[in-house]
């Protein structure tokens, strides 16, 4: 058991040592610090050598001299907590006695170690003393910081008035000593803008010297960079382009998590915990938390959270992490306040839902047309044999005829540009590489006349996507490539103002990110950086050829994503089980070597890791030779509730030798156990595994015969502990030579697909997904339940009519009802573009038959073509054009008639095509219906 002095030698030196402290160095640390205390009350001498003096364990001194903290130290197997007070009061007497600044305050038994600010934050415990420097900067800021309340806001960085409340919400929790803030924007509405002019405002009141913003992707960290550098130019960012290693000059860090995590783990050119100021996490949501909360966790500084997952659906774990009331972030700006802002600040969207034949029915000799089972039989292959689901595709099986069929109706369906002949930019989602890899080889194939620019793969892990030439720039900045093809890359964070389609050529599941998704188009242009081949923007056309919005009705959170247990921390938990078997048959030896082999996991955890730094002081235990002597349950429990746990963090291993070693130790599990069942069926694995060792690698060519012997059932006959410790030992190292078994390919068919279902969708406020045919059965079923308690409705039903009166009392009721039973609405739902209201519901009584628009002009047409039946082909095809005309736009003048597209039937239009007097007929009849 270590006392306070072994404590302070053997912990707490090492860890100021760590930090840049020189012990021995008098100008830098003072050890038993003498402060001159008053004596007590009616005292005049001091009546001990004592008396009138505390002895602080360590004061540490500025490059002034003048001492900056003060560090309390306790033995390591006692709480920390116990030198607080005293810790305390050393600060304020040093205050008293030397005048000048209060020091800061650590207490700290060599594993925890607690950072009080006094007068400013409460207590709270840090992962490594400061650095000089960063006492000084403190101590600065402590002294020089101006109240956020007088301090404007940059209004050319973000002036908006949601983005003004946000950054004041903020400042206001932060004069407030909050250190946990939450901000939930809508994408598009300007996140980064805001937080960047937070940033400024807290550096000009000095508050904050450096700032580290993580994003979870390169394209988002050079994106933030090009932000900071366009509204912060004399803030000095890292990286620079190239730079790898981390620098310490700079007051802007822009880092990916993944880099961030490596940076505070490396021994030799680590951060201080107290680097920073202040820490800007984009797109904070648990999933973050749980793979990188150790970077939040390692810095002793206030933390934003930025997300554009709406309220409703944001994780309670999240709200918890930013120290939220649950459901109340510290800021919240919605997609629908944005859209339905005077003027609107984002861009509503429109969703056309696709879906195709073998998309809904499956592929199958059943779908599957007479023309392709002919060819499927010419080419020797049986018919009877291909049957996949409709969820299949692009999974088990690919379809040329689907993706071409897609492809298409995108190009008939999409927003163009000015010209109208090109998609304007388009982001399609796919669902694999190779997927994504088969569109774009179909757009080249269907407009070769583009040279291969018009569609691209942008995808993660292709470096020809980065830098200021790449692929993301040109689609971002240059005419072509309209359409990126992206599989992941895009979903998030990804700034295109001019994207006006989005294709989901894949089904999505998390609503999370099915919203990030949908957020790629709602930016609107700003009008000083408007492009040629995108100058106008009202709204954006969403394709969903998935049925995702229906999904998302149904299952408005989405699926949940299990995630799986870390293969130390699975390798460890069998260990554990089988040392407790041992001891409960009796088997020394087997527990003697598992016991070993379990320490050297324990020695192999990142000594630099926060959560081990953390366990340090729960992990002393297992440092004496005593506690393995023997595994009672209580020891057991420990090690699996407390240590099992943290296996989680081992990361720098050969996981196929590990996972090779925890299959034999299973195995061998099972054989202690004898369960006969289990060691078979584990056998029989690892026998597949040993047998997908190629021999002609040299390293296995030296085992080659134990490799042979693996693969008998003689060897696993007799089978011992040895030789189950030979296995690890020799063959487990040789499995990153296995060559997988390759996965069957996706079968892979060109049969022709047809459109099974195409309708436009309406997305409420309340992103209730409803279908036109969907919407038709809620206003019907509304009504209907009405009527018994409705009088109005009561009315209409026995057949008498309303006044106007009662007509806007219905409309009321019925808005209230669902405030989407509009007369505009139900207009565009029944195509009927001049019923009122109560034609409508006599519609839907079964009172009255409303007949749509385009009903009532195709029977017209029908009519007058049945009684003009000398009309030429010609002419018959005009007539169609001219009642598809009609149908879709809704409108006609004679000047139409002369124009395109009737001009590519003739160049004079109906004048070509009909004599006068039927030109003079045919206007009355489009007339006519046209006044309907």
């Amino acid at each position: 058991m270590k006392n306070e002095k072994h404590t302070r030698k053997e912990i707490i030196d090492k860890r100021l040592q760590a930090a840049g402290w020189n012990i021995s160095d008098t100008t830098q640390v003072l050890e038993e610090f003498d402060i001159i205390v008053p004596l007590a009350e009616g005292v005049n001498e001091p009546r001990s050598k004592y008396e009138g003096h505390q002895f602080s364990d360590y004061v540490l001194l500025g490059k002034d001299g003048k001492p900056l903290a003060v560090v309390e130290a306790k033995k390591s197997l006692v709480d920390a907590n116990i030198g607080k007070e005293q810790a305390k009061q050393y600060c304020q007497n040093i205050q008293n006695e030397k005048g000048g600044e209060l020091p800061f305050c650590f207490f700290t038994n060599g594993h925890d170690i607690f950072f009080w600010d006094l007068g400013n934050y409460p207590p709270k415990k840090v992962h490594g003393f400061p650095t000089r420097d960063d006492l000084e900067r403190y101590q600065y800021i402590r002294k020089a910081r101006k109240t956020l309340a007088s301090e404007l806001i940059n209004t050319s960085i973000a002036g908006r008035d949601y983005q003004i409340a946000s950054i004041r919400a903020v400042m206001e929790a932060i004069e407030k000593r909050k250190r946990k803030f939450l901000l939930v924007m809508a994408t598009g509405t300007g996140k980064t803008r805001t937080c960047i002019a937070l940033v400024d405002a807290l550096m000009r009141a000095g508050w904050a010297e450096r700032v580290l913003f993580l994003v979870d992707r390169i394209a988002l960290r050079d994106q933030t960079l090009e932000a900071f550098k366009e509204h912060l130019p004399n803030e000095p960012r890292w990286p620079k382009i190239g730079e790898k290693s981390i620098a310490k000059d700079r007051r802007i860090y822009v880092s990916t998590y993944p880099t961030m995590l490596n940076v505070i783990r490396d021994e030799e050119n680590s951060l201080s915990p107290h680097f920073f100021d202040l820490i800007v996490v984009d797109e904070s949501h648990r999933s973050i938390y749980n793979t990188y909360g150790e970077i939040l966790d390692y810095f002793n500084t206030i933390t934003l959270g930025l997300t554009a997952t709406p309220t409703d659906v944001i994780d309670h774990n999240t709200f918890k992490l930013f120290e939220c009331e649950e459901g109340v972030p510290t800021f919240a700006y919605s997609y629908e306040e944005a859209v339905n802002n005077i003027p609107p600040y984002l861009s509503n969207f429109q969703v056309m839902k696709i879906k195709t034949k073998f998309q809904e029915e499956g592929i199958s000799k059943r779908t599957i047309s007479l023309e392709d089972q002919k060819n499927l039989i010419l080419e020797g292959k049986e018919v009877a044999e291909i049957n996949y689901e409709g969820t299949d595709i692009e999974k088990s099986v690919t379809n040329k005829g689907t993706n071409a069929l897609i492809i298409r109706e995108f190009m008939e369906e999409c927003i163009k540009d000015p010209n109208g002949v090109l998609p304007g930019k388009t982001i399609f989602f796919c669902t694999t590489i190779k997927h994504a890899r088969r569109m774009e080889e179909l757009f080249d194939a269907f407009y070769p006349e583009y040279h291969g620019e018009l569609a691209k793969v942008l995808v993660s892990d292709d470096p020809r996507v980065y830098g200021k030439s790449g692929l993301l720039s040109q689609f971002t900045n240059n005419d072509m490539p309209r359409v990126a093809i992206s599989v992941g890359m895009l979903d998030t964070g990804i700034d295109v103002r001019e994207l006006v389609n989005l294709v989901f050529a894949k089904p999505v599941y998390s609503y999370t990110r099915f919203w990030q998704m949908i957020g790629r188009g709602t930016r609107l242009l700003e009008p000083t950086k408007m492009k040629p081949w995108c100058t106008q923007k009202d709204n954006f056309l969403i394709l969903d050829c998935w049925d995702n919005f229906e999904y998302f009705k149904i299952n408005p959170r989405g699926k949940e994503i299990s995630s799986s247990i870390p293969l130390p921390v699975r390798l460890f938990g069998i260990r554990l089980d089988k040392i407790e078997k041992a001891q409960e048959l009796q088997n020394t030896s087997i527990v003697i070597n598992e016991v070993a082999k379990l320490r050297k996991q324990i020695a192999s955890l990142p000594k630099n890791s926060i959560v081990i730094l953390d366990a340090q002081s729960e992990l002393q235990r297992l440092e004496e030779d005593n506690f393995w002597n023997l595994l009672t349950s209580d020891k057991l429990d420990f090690l699996r509730l407390v240590v099992k746990p943290l296996m989680r963090t081992i990361s720098d291993v050969d996981f196929k030798s590990m996972r090779f070693e925890k299959d034999i130790l299973e195995v061998s599990l099972a054989h202690l156990c004898e369960e006969k069942e289990k060691f078979e069926a584990l056998k029989e694995s690892i026998i597949e595994e040993i047998s997908e060792l190629p021999l002609t690698v040299s390293s296995i060519t030296k085992e080659g015969e134990l490799v042979r012997k693996a693969q008998t059932n003689n060897y696993w006959a007799t089978i011992t502990e040895e030789r189950f410790d030979e296995l690890i030992i020799k063959i487990a190292p040789l499995m990153k030579f296995r060559e997988a078994v390759m996965p069957l390919g996706t079968a892979k068919y060109n049969f022709k697909d047809e459109v099974y279902a195409k309708e436009y969708v309406e997305f409420g406020p309340q992103h209730e997904a409803l279908s036109i045919a969907k919407y038709r059965e809620l206003v019907e079923q509304t009504v209907n339940q009405l009527v018994s308690e409705n009088s109005i409705l009561q009315k209409l039903k026995q057949g008498q009519e309303i006044t106007t009166d009662e007509a806007a009392s219905l409309a009321e009721v019925l808005h209230d009802e669902h405030p989407h039973i509009t007369v505009d609405l139900l207009r565009r739902v029944y195509s009927h573009r001049k019923a009122q209201l109560v034609q409508f519901i006599k519609h839907i009584l079964g009172i009255q038959i409303l007949e749509s628009f385009p009903e009532t002009v195709s029977n017209a047409f029908a009519e007058y073509v049945k009684a003009h039946s000398y009309l030429t082909a010609r002419q018959l095809q005009f007539l169609d054009l001219l009642k598809k005309f009609i149908i879709e736009k809704g409108e006609l003048n004679k000047r139409n008639l002369i124009e395109s597209p009737f001009t590519m039937l003739h160049p004079e239009g109906i004048r070509g095509v009909f004599k006068p007097s039927e030109i003079e007929e045919i206007i009355n009849l489009t007339n006519k219906l046209l006044a309907a």
